[in-house]
């Protein structure tokens, strides 16, 4: 009896956190503070976003009724929207910017969301390597009527073509490419790039994207919402 008692004071008991329950138990609540936390800096992360774009909105739109107003001539051909618009955006792009990138489908969600009252005029300002290349062939596919077709293939594919590629590009938004070609080689458009260069110089343009919103002077990729809310305003003054 004393055998069998001594046996069983010496076996050794098992913790719990050794066990195979306590194991998983352990990795299930790790994984679990692991989602808690990252949740909540995810929504730290939104809120504070939400916070910094509510403070931009006010404090933009409250500046931009105090900032100096440009007088703007609308010398390019390509535009979008209205001839009799309440709210006119000039914007100074270069094809290779990214930021513009960011900026065209916004544009192109704008002239259709307000078709009879606003008017966006395309205009460059070519500060990239081969971004004059690249607003030459721009224009020369604009004078057979395909600008913004070009236009919208150059930001959509920006950085995955190069500048031999230009008359596939061409062919592929139905130019003819003989004519295209003739233009291009020409440098036909250069003297009209150059005056938009100048102009945005004259205009003490910094960078691209840069707009000129009923002759308000913004920079930058604009949100929607704030653009949105700009053109509201506009409108309603």
């Amino acid at each position: 009896m004393q055998l069998i008692n001594k046996n069983l004071s010496s076996s050794p008991i098992k913790k719990w956190y050794k066990k195979w329950w306590g194991i998983f138990l352990i990795i299930f609540l790790t994984i679990i503070a692991a989602l808690f936390v990252a949740l909540g800096f995810y929504i730290f992360d939104i809120v504070k976003k939400i916070k910094s774009e509510n403070f931009y909105n006010q404090n933009f739109l409250s500046q931009l009724q105090n900032s100096k107003k440009y007088e703007m001539e609308e010398k390019n051909n390509y535009w979008l929207g209205t001839a009799k618009p309440k709210v006119t955006i000039v914007e100074f792009a270069d094809f290779n910017c990214s930021l513009c990138k960011n900026s065209f489908t916004k544009i192109r969600e704008i002239s259709l969301k307000y078709k009879n009252d606003v008017k966006i005029i395309f205009r460059d300002y070519p500060i990239y390597e081969s971004s004059l290349d690249l607003a030459l062939a721009a224009r020369c596919a604009g004078e057979q009527g395909l600008f913004w077709l070009m236009h919208d293939k150059f930001f959509t594919y920006q950085g995955d073509f190069n500048l031999n590629q230009l008359p596939d590009l061409a062919n592929q938004i139905g130019a003819d490419v003989d004519k295209f070609n003739d233009c291009l080689a020409q440098k036909k458009y250069l003297k009209d790039i150059q005056e938009d260069y100048s102009d945005a110089q004259n205009l003490e343009i910094k960078g691209t994207p840069t707009w000129f919103i009923n002759g308000y002077k913004i920079s930058g990729d604009i949100p929607y919402d704030l653009f949105i809310k700009i053109i509201e305003k506009l409108i309603g003054e």
